[in-house]
C-alpha cells in the first residue's frame, strides 16, 4: 500500500496574503498606545508625524521583503531570507528570538487582552484563582485567555482552510467596525472646536510624568534633541502596534503565485493598516482633548490620561455613551481574536522551516493528514500558554522588541548583500526604490534603535540578553546533528 505524502498546498490567494497582513498587525495597539505617545509628546502634530513615520518605515520594510520573497518563496520566511544571506546562526538566533518572545510573546499578549475585554461582559473573569505574594496572579481571564490559544491552534490543525476563513471574516469584521469609528468619529468630532484646539500651539512638544505616589504631574518642554530622542522612544509605541505585517512570509509555502501575491500582499496589507492607524487618531484628536486631568470625566481625561489607558474606549464613549464601552469591547475582542489566528497559524509555518533544517525540534517538521504542520503549531501553542500563566510575557515584548527591530535592519541589508552575491539569481520583484529606500529604511531604524538604547538601556539590553541566549542553544542542535 502506498503511502500519502504529505506536503504543503498552496491554497492561499492575494486577498488571503492581504488579510493575513492585516489582520496580524491590527491588534489591541492601536486602541491604547496613543495615550503613552501623547504623554511622550505632549503634540497633536508630532503624535500623528511619528505614526505616519511608522507607517512610512513599515511599508518601506514591506515594499523591501518583497523582492527577497519573491526569491524564495517557501515556507519559513525571513528565517529563510536571512540563513540566505548570513548563515545558519543568523538565522536560528532569529527563530530562536520569535519562538521565544516574539511570536508567542504577541500571541500571549493578545490572548489575555481579548480575555480581559471579554470581562467588561463577564466580571467573574477578573477574579483570582490563587496568588502568590505580589509577584504572581492567576485569573480566570488567563484561562480563557490559554483556551482562545488552544482553540484557534486546534482549528488550525484542522487545515489551512479553516484558519482561512477565520482570519477573513475576522479581519473583514474590525476593519469595517475601524472604519465605523473613525466616519463617526470625524463627523461627531468637527462638530465640535477640540480638534483645533488641539493644533492650537501644535508644534510645542512636551513629556509629561505622572507621580502616582504624590499624584503630581511633571512637564518637561521638549526641544531639538530632547525632542528627536523622544520621538525616538515613543515610536516604539506605534511600531509595536504595526508589528506582525511579516507573518505572511513565514505561509510562503501556502500562497498560490507567491512570487506576485507575496509582494502584493505586503504592500497592500501594510498600506491599508497605515491609513486606518492615521484616521483613528485623527479621529481621537477630534473628539477628545489631548491634554487632560486625573480623575476627570471622559472628556475632562483627555487622551493623556483616558481611563486605564484606553483612548478607543474614551472616543467610542463619546460618539455612543455609556453603551461605548461594551461596543467597543466587543470590538477589540473581534480584533484580537482575529488578529491571534493570523500570529498562530503563519508562526507554525516559522518553526516548521526551522525544524526541516534540523534547527528546532525535529517533530515540528512533520506535516499531519491535513498537510499542516500540527505539531510545530502546538509546540507553539504549549510556550504562548506557558507565557499566559507566568504573566511575564508583557516584560518580553518590550524587550524583544528591540530584538525585532534589529532583525528587519539585518533581513533589508541582506537585500545588498544577495544582489552582490548572487547577482543572477532569479528576482520577479525588485525592492522598490532600491538602493535609496532600503538604505533610508535601515539608518532610521538604527537610529530609532540607538535612541531605545540611550533612554530605555535596561529593556533593550535585555533584548539583546534574549538573542545571546539563543548562541549557545545554536551549538547544541548543531551538536546533536552531528
Amino acid at each position: 500500500m502506498t503511502e500519502t505524502k504529505h506536503e504543503l498546498k498552496r491554497s492561499l490567494g492575494l486577498i488571503d496574503a492581504t488579510s493575513i497582513v492585516a489582520g496580524s498587525m491590527i491588534g489591541s495597539g492601536i486602541f491604547v498606545v496613543t495615550v503613552f505617545m501623547a504623554r511622550d509628546l505632549g503634540s497633536a502634530a508630532w503624535i500623528l508625524i511619528t505614526w505616519l513615520i511608522t507607517g512610512l518605515l513599515t511599508m518601506s520594510a514591506a515594499l523591501s521583503y518583497g523582492e527577497l520573497a519573491g526569491m524564495m518563496p517557501t515556507a519559513g520566511g525571513q528565517f529563510v531570507y536571512i540563513q540566505r544571506a548570513y548563515g545558519k546562526l543568523a538565522s536560528f538566533l532569529y527563530g530562536w528570538t520569535v519562538f521565544t518572545v516574539i511570536q508567542t510573546g504577541v500571541i500571549a499578549a493578545v490572548a489575555v487582552t481579548f480575555a480581559n475585554y471579554t470581562a467588561v461582559f463577564s466580571p467573574f473573569l477578573q477574579n483570582e484563582i490563587f496568588r502568590i505574594g505580589d509577584a504572581f496572579v492567576f485569573k480566570n481571564s488567563q484561562v480563557l485567555a490559554m483556551f482562545s490559544i488552544i482553540l484557534l491552534t486546534y482549528i488550525n490543525t484542522k487545515g489551512v482552510q479553516n484558519g482561512k476563513v477565520i482570519q477573513l471574516v475576522f479581519t473583514s469584521a474590525k476593519l469595517i467596525a475601524l472604519f465605523a469609528l473613525i466616519v463617526f468619529g470625524l463627523y461627531i468630532g468637527f462638530h465640535t472646536d477640540t480638534f483645533s484646539n488641539n493644533f492650537t500651539n501644535t508644534w510645542d512638544a512636551s513629556a509629561t510624568v505622572f507621580d502616582e505616589t504624590t499624584k503630581t504631574v511633571t512637564v518637561t518642554k521638549l526641544t531639538g534633541i530632547a525632542l528627536a530622542g523622544a520621538i525616538g522612544a515613543t515610536i516604539i509605541n506605534s511600531l509595536f502596534s504595526s508589528d506582525a505585517w511579516n507573518n505572511v512570509t513565514f505561509i510562503a509555502g501556502e500562497i498560490k503565485d507567491p512570487k506576485k501575491n507575496i509582494p502584493r500582499s505586503l504592500f497592500l496589507g501594510t498600506l491599508i493598516v497605515t491609513i486606518v492607524y492615521i484616521l483613528a487618531n485623527v479621529a481621537y484628536l477630534a473628539l477628545l482633548p489631548l491634554n487632560g486631568t486625573i480623575d476627570g470625566s471622559v472628556t475632562e481625561n483627555g487622551i493623556m490620561f483616558a481611563a486605564q489607558d484606553r483612548v478607543g474606549t474614551a472616543a467610542a464613549n463619546v460618539i455612543m455613551g455609556n453603551i461605548g464601552v461594551f461596543v467597543m469591547a466587543g470590538l477589540i475582542m473581534v480584533s484580537t481574536f482575529g488578529c491571534n489566528s493570523g500570529l498562530i497559524l503563519s508562526g507554525g509555518r516559522l518553526f516548521y522551516a526551522m525544524a526541516k533544517d534540523n534547527l528546532f525540534f525535529k517533530k515540528a517538521g512533520e506535516l499531519n493528514n491535513n498537510d499542516v504542520p500540527g505539531k510545530a503549531l502546538w509546540f507553539q501553542c504549549v510556550w504562548a500558554c506557558i507565557l499566559c500563566v507566568s504573566g511575564r510575557y508583557g516584560d518580553l515584548l518590550t524587550y524583544a522588541t528591540f530584538a525585532s527591530l534589529l532583525f528587519y535592519i539585518l533581513t533589508i541589508y541582506g537585500i545588498f548583500i544577495l544582489r552582490k552575491k548572487e547577482p543572477d539569481a532569479e528576482r520577479p520583484y525588485k525592492a522598490f526604490g532600491y538602493p535609496i529606500i532600503p538604505a533610508l529604511y535601515i539608518i532610521v531604524t538604527a537610529a530609532i534603535c540607538f535612541a531605545l538604547l540611550a533612554y530605555k538601556t535596561v529593556e533593550t539590553g535585555l533584548g539583546l540578553g534574549i538573542v545571546a541566549l539563543g548562541i549557545p542553544v545554536y551549538y547544541l542542535f548543531m551538536k546533536n546533528k552531528e
